[in-house]
């Protein structure tokens, strides 16, 4: 690799250490924001007994992150596609540690609404900063490797979310495990804010591109019906993931098995660790093949398979339903194609509002699915209360998360219909 000094004074290595540089401190910003995703999960009981609420109330609360993150998007992409990542991830960081101490200061459910939803706000530009960056920084043969490296940091900050924060909480209580997440924000912000350079990358694209220009190739990516197929497939195999492993999937397994809260916090980490590991296994494969349709297949198949086992399958030990949900944490991880799929039949110089796009559904997802779970709970709840939080029996919990296996199979059907891009081909 060459070491000749570029007009700026860096040499090729050096500017690729910087890009990585850069690519990695925003893929913890996304960690960041999948911690935050999740945490709810760790703290349903005291919750609901602190701002006495049932399920209902208690998903919108946690969902009104995903209603801020998935409303976000759209002008996200814009945004970045116009000013690149540094402005906007540094300022959107510290509206999410505001968030982050609103939360945790809050004595009634209103304050923590408007908390969570600043969190998700200032969450809403990680990660497709980061894809974008990544998008204009480093050759298209790597894209979906990348994005994949990103889910997979992105997920180990929602395994934080769950078993070391449980842990975190029991020691010091929720409202400072919140406080300490304002702090991080900070740093967060001041680190994005000083690692992210937004000269034009590789690509050629130009940040100061005309407004209306942006807003055309928005228009254009909504017009593609390919872009919907693919998008509509990250959005039905996200929604379970999001609706178990980042809310209700604590209980239920405190609930049915009797565990403690630390092992089924550890649990459900483990499907998303699956996920993290299999976005990264499932682009390299992908990139590998040169095709992006038999993976999602493969993906959305078996996660459809494993989900129906866990949750309707004959008795399992927890260390076997442990197991299977990482499998179907991997499974799941073909929800990078999704995205991926999406900026390579958008038009390349809309790449970040294609992007957003893809993610706007995909986050949607999970502000409908978390609510739709703890309705079909408190509509079929018989009552119970321990500590002041509702318990809701099995027979609740097997309707109301009934469509999650569905929505997988959902997902196998998108991905039948869905057509390669000849330029798909690496």
């Amino acid at each position: 690799m060459s070491r000749s000094p570029s007009p700026t004074g860096t040499t090729r290595i050096e500017r690729l250490a910087l890009a990585y540089l850069a690519w990695g401190l925003g893929t913890i910003a996304f960690a960041y924001a999948w911690l935050h995703r999740v945490m709810p999960s760790v703290m349903v009981d005291h919750l609901m007994a602190d701002f006495a609420v049932g399920g209902a109330i208690l998903g919108n609360l946690s969902a009104i992150y995903f209603y801020a993150y998935a409303g976000m998007q759209l002008p996200v992409g814009v945004v970045v596609d116009k000013w690149g990542a540094r402005k906007p991830l540094a300022v959107a960081l510290i509206f999410a540690a505001a968030g982050s101490a609103l939360f945790g200061s809050a004595e009634s459910v209103g304050p923590a609404y408007l908390g969570r939803l600043l969190i998700g706000a200032g969450c809403a530009f990680a990660f497709v900063a980061t894809l974008k960056y990544a998008t204009d920084r480093f050759p298209p043969e790597r894209l979906a490797m990348l994005s994949g490296a990103v889910l997979l940091i992105g997920l180990l900050g929602g395994v934080g979310g769950q078993a070391p924060t449980g842990m975190l909480i029991e020691a010091i209580g929720w409202r400072h495990s919140m406080y300490a997440l304002a702090a991080a924000g900070v740093m967060l912000a001041l680190l994005a804010w000083l690692a992210f350079h937004d000269a034009p990358g590789p690509t050629g694209h130009d940040i100061g591109t005309d407004s209306r220009k942006l807003l055309a190739g928005l228009g254009e990516v909504l017009r593609l019906p390919q872009v919907w197929i693919v998008t509509l497939y990250g959005t039905a195999v996200a929604a379970p993931v999001f609706a178990f492993a980042a809310l209700w999937g604590v209980p239920y397994l405190m609930q049915i098995y009797g565990l403690p809260r630390e092992a089924a916090a550890a649990m459900t980490s483990a499907m998303l660790i699956g996920m993290g590991g299999g976005s990264f296994l499932f682009g390299w494969v992908s990139d590998r093949l040169g095709r992006r349709r038999p993976v999602m297949l493969a993906g959305a198949a078996s996660a459809a398979v494993l989900m129906s086992l866990i949750l309707y399958g004959p008795d399992l030990p927890p260390v076997v339903v442990a197991v299977l949900l990482f499998l179907c944490g991997i499974s799941g991880g073909a929800i990078v194609l999704s995205f991926v799929g999406a900026a390579e039949h958008g038009p390349p110089d809309a790449s970040g509002a294609a992007i957003s796009f893809a993610n706007t559904m995909i986050i949607a997802s999970g502000a409908l699915s978390q609510p739709l779970v703890g309705l079909l709970l408190d509509l079929n709840w018989d009552g119970a209360m321990a500590e002041g939080a509702r318990v809701y029996p099995p027979e609740a919990y097997a309707i109301a998360f009934a469509p999650l296996p569905a929505l997988f199979a959902a997902g196998l059907l998108l991905a039948l219909v869905f057509r390669e891009r000849d330029s798909a081909a690496v």
